[in-house]
């Protein structure tokens, strides 16, 4: 912020600068990003006007500190902002433009391609533009030919090594460019950076921001989290041949698809930073998802010409939520071997192995009870007439309750290929829950995958397990209603965790075995699924979690209460095992935003904010 106010007192000395009313459009540019103009409250955790004014007040050495260094690199690399117009209102492209003119870094060049606006008056305001500063490049279309054809007019324009794509009518934050910048000379590989995003409606008011997590590829087939601010080294978007017509509406999601497929993900960087504000009106698809449906048709298209090009079997789908993946069916389902540890419960473990018999589809099964010590006697009498039905193993373990070891036990004598970890107080809701998370399990790639758990009043309990909430790991979206979508949909679309829980959860035996299974001597009640996935994403897969697999969960019904001293000492025990085992990953998550409150399980904000590292590893 400091930087951009210098750029506007620099603006208000200069006699070139003569668009009219110029410094005023900059000056009160610069209130609204500080947020000093009043902000609704739209996210829980605080009033976000305050919190922008809190975090940049935090942020401001820092920033103050990149820029001087940044001042003194040798060879900075030149960011081409691609801007395409057409007939936009001229107030908001003239606070557009100003807000790269107002950059706290100097090494861009701003390339517009106006696609034969109708609108003299957005003529003559670019004309004016490119005269009062030679960093602006443009070039008028003859003839109108949408947004893709736009597009790739500004990028014949841009000089960079890198572009960065930019709406006629949005905002870049001050330090946009700066944060780019610092990540491409930080990481070398980088090919694509991306980060946090929130809205600006028409009187300038912030709102509705969107802390995105690092690198996800399965929420990002869910949803654009890439675009704004979408930044693309050149070279790669000249190596997929730049924007396709046919996708207008989705143009920036089909380039971010066919980019990805030619990189690793290390490769793509997020920066957990506001850099961009999207503006909210009538007919932006910032204001309303319905406001533009044929962009919700060339998103289909683009997924699914981006799964057959990587040879995935699957299509995609677009729901009031964002978009579904609809994996093919592999041409036999494997057998399943779902493990349900028990002692005693008859109430529960019946209901469970009920609901699983009565409800799901799913064709090749295997159920392995264990029973770990049960004494009731109409417990023990079901169990025998498990034993001796098709389909069924029991498994009769008298030692200690240790979860970790009677899972670890099932799974070797498991038929199956695949290992579905269930605990006795689920019950099956969705008939197809099983064959959602089997092939999904079954992707290259992909390690642990967990299921929707629900409260039997409706309310989420399981949507993916989020490190350092509660100071280990809690829940996301922890009752929130069942049909809501949560902070921005994430809680109904299928997306990537460090974690997920093991009350459900599918892998395939042979990962399972790879890694060792669950710990059992140093996680013999708690964590231990945490763990097990944290080890998994160590091997190199990436845990998956999705909510079209449906399920009650009776939690802790049968589990230990954690209240004699005993238990407590336990529980203290596991905990510091997990701290001195995965340290600073707990409050990092890649999963989550730095943004975001450990307090809490409903995406709020951080509050107060926290200092933001410079470089996340």
């Amino acid at each position: 912020m400091y930087a951009l106010e210098h750029q506007v007192q620099a603006m208000e000395r200069s006699t070139s600068w003569r668009l009219t009313a110029p410094v005023r459009w900059a000056s009160r540019l610069v209130q609204r990003l500080r947020g000093t103009v009043p902000v609704p409250i739209d996210i829980q955790g605080g009033d976000y006007g305050e919190w922008i004014a809190r975090t940049a007040a935090l942020n401001a050495p820092a920033s103050k500190a990149l820029a001087e260094e940044a001042s003194r690199w040798q060879a900075p690399p030149l960011i081409s902002v691609l801007m395409p117009t057409y007939n936009p209102r001229p107030a908001w492209l003239r606070e557009a433009i100003a807000s790269v003119r107002a950059q706290s870094y100097g090494r861009w060049e701003l390339c517009i391609a106006d696609d034969a606006s109708t609108d003299p008056e957005v003529v003559a305001l670019l004309e004016a533009c490119a005269r009062e500063e030679a960093r602006i490049r443009w070039v008028r279309r003859p003839v109108n030919g949408h947004i893709s054809e736009a597009s790739n007019s500004a990028l014949a324009l841009a000089q960079g090594d890198w572009v960065v794509l930019m709406d006629h009518d949005d905002l870049l934050a001050p330090d946009a460019l700066l944060r780019v910048a610092h990540e491409i000379r930080s990481r070398p590989d980088v090919r694509m950076i991306y980060s946090d995003e929130d809205k600006i409606d028409a009187s300038g008011r912030r709102y509705n921001p969107y802390f995105k997590p690092d690198w996800n590829l399965d929420l990002f087939r869910s949803q654009n989290i890439f675009s704004h601010l979408g930044a693309y080294q050149r070279a790669l978007v000249d190596e997929v041949g730049g924007f396709r017509k046919g996708f207008e509406g989705a143009q920036d999601y089909d380039l971010a698809l066919r980019c990805i497929e030619r990189v690793e993900p290390r490769q793509i960087r997020h920066l957990p930073h506001v850099l961009y504000h999207w503006r909210a009106h009538a007919e932006s698809t910032a204001q309303s998802a319905g406001a533009k449906p044929y962009a919700e048709v060339a998103g289909e298209q683009a997924l699914n010409e981006h799964f057959a090009r990587i040879g995935l079997a699957a299509r995609s789908e677009s729901t009031p939520h964002g978009y579904r993946m609809h994996l093919a069916a592999p041409e036999r389902w494997p057998r399943v071997s779902l493990i349900i540890p028990t002692r005693d419960a008859l109430g529960l473990v019946r209901q469970c192995i009920e609901s699983i018999v009565m409800r799901s589809s799913y064709p090749d099964y295997e159920i392995v009870l264990v029973d770990n010590g049960s004494t009731d006697p109409e417990a023990l009498r079901y169990f025998e007439q498990l034993r001796h039905l098709p389909g069924f193993q029991v498994i009769r373990d008298d030692g200690p309750f240790n979860y970790s070891a009677l899972n670890n036990a099932a799974v070797a004598q498991a038929s199956g290929d695949v290992i579905a970890l269930v605990n006795n107080d689920i019950e099956v809701i969705t008939a197809d829950w099983l064959e959602q998370m089997v092939a999904i399990a079954l992707q290259p790639g992909v390690g642990a995958v967990g299921a929707k758990l629900l409260y039997p009043d409706n309310t989420v309990q399981h949507a993916g397990v989020l490190l350092g909430l509660g100071g280990i790991a809690g829940h996301a979206h922890k009752h929130l209603a069942r049909a809501d979508g949560g902070y921005f949909n994430r809680a109904q679309l299928v997306q990537s965790f460090v974690a997920v829980t093991a009350a459900c959860l599918v892998v395939r035996k042979a990962v399972y075995q790879e890694v060792g299974g669950l710990e059992e001597t140093k996680l013999k009640v708690s964590y231990n699924d945490v763990d097990f996935c944290l080890r998994l994403r160590e091997a190199g897969y990436r845990n998956v979690w999705t909510p079209y697999a449906e399920l009650y969960h009776h939690e802790s019904a049968t589990r230990p209460r954690d209240q004699d001293p005993a238990q407590r000492e336990r529980v203290e025990r596991e905990e510091g095992y997990m701290r001195t085992r995965w340290g600073a990953l707990l409050e990092q998550d890649p999963a989550h935003n730095p943004n975001l409150s450990l307090a809490a399980e409903d995406f709020r904000l951080a509050w107060p904010p926290r200092p933001l590292p410079e470089l996340r590893p």
